[in-house]
């Protein structure tokens, strides 16, 4: 059995490496500095982050993630008749609040993940619809990644006349809709679309350099260690001959917790079960439900001490202060 700690990653793995079509969008150096310098000084935005069933879970939480360091207040709104969600791969969020909920609220962006058939689900739901669109006829920011320009968006009528990018399989569609560029990330007026997945990330930092500035976009964008080139290939050194391939199906434990780099968690649960692997999410805690790094809500699959009876070929543990804990400990 492995046992691996990470501290930081980030997914790049779309198979292609598009160039940027606007300058604001080149490469990020790796700054030093201290979140405490302008988040005080700088009044909070405004974001509305909506999620479904089916939305891709990656994409929603990094965009939330990504925002809530640069000091935005982020709202996360279920388009479903519940708080909770079943995004993509088995992953569950509990949304703040029902999108019928923030109709009345005025939000300097508006921004949605994509995944099927969460695209789907936003472009159904009448409310969302009604809010993006009265966020784009009074000039503020709207955004959408993956699946959500060419189905959301485009089918809305937003991205008439536009620059816009989406998800390889959903270009066609786009095309109907918007002028389709192969961007990692495209911004043409007030709008900003990006590709999927591997894109987010770049896709997050480019909405804070659109709400504040390039200085906040650098001071977000150092410590989550982006690749001086997206698609660059990461450096593979062998320490041991251990072989880890497995004969069947992986059996992989995620241990979360309250104060869990949602970012991480989700990044390791979704890429492993893309694999096929099999993977128990387990709660560290009391609750099923809980409250990571960044305030975004997750729910387990079960807690660990249930989760501490079976066995595993490889636990992983996203970042978190202190990993203490005895059950863990004995696995």
């Amino acid at each position: 059995m492995a046992l691996l700690q990470l501290h930081h990653l980030t997914l790049h793995s779309l198979p292609f490496t598009p160039k940027l079509h606007h300058s604001r969008f080149s490469t990020r150096k790796y700054l030093r500095f201290s979140f405490s310098a302008s988040a005080s000084t700088t009044m909070a935005k405004q974001v509305l982050v909506p999620v479904a069933n089916g939305t891709e879970p990656m994409e929603a939480v990094i965009t939330i993630d990504v925002l809530r360091r640069s000091g935005a207040e982020v709202t996360v709104a279920s388009v479903e008749k519940e708080l909770r969600v079943d995004a993509c791969h088995g992953v569950k969020i509990v949304a703040d609040a029902l999108v019928g909920d923030c109709k009345d609220t005025g939000f300097d962006l508006i921004a949605l993940p994509g995944g099927m058939p969460g695209a789907t689900n936003f472009k159904d739901c009448a409310v969302l619809e009604s809010v993006v669109k009265k966020q784009a006829a009074e000039g503020r920011l709207y955004a959408a990644v993956c699946a959500s320009p060419a189905v959301a968006l485009g089918s809305w009528g937003l991205l008439k006349g536009l620059k816009a990018t989406c998800y390889p399989s959903f270009m066609e569609q786009l095309s109907s809709c918007a002028t389709a560029v192969e961007s990692i990330v495209q911004q043409d007026g007030k709008v900003v679309t990006s590709r999927g997945p591997g894109t987010t990330m770049e896709f997050s930092v480019a909405l804070v350099e659109q709400l504040y500035d390039k200085e906040k976009a650098d001071e977000v964008s150092g410590p989550l260690l982006l690749r001086p080139n997206h698609g660059d290939e990461y450096k593979v050194i062998e320490l041991n001959p251990m072989e880890w391939k497995c004969n069947n199906i992986p059996q992989i434990l995620v241990p979360i917790a309250d104060g869990s780099e949602e970012m991480e968690a989700v990044m390791i649960i979704d890429i492993l079960r893309r694999a096929k692997a099999n993977v128990v999410v387990a709660s560290v805690g009391d609750n099923l439900e809980i409250l990571a790094s960044r305030k975004v809500k997750l729910v387990a699959d079960m807690l660990l001490d249930e989760a501490a009876k079976l066995s595993y070929d490889l636990i992983v543990l996203p970042v978190r202060r202190t990993w203490w804990c005895p059950s863990i400990c004995q696995l």
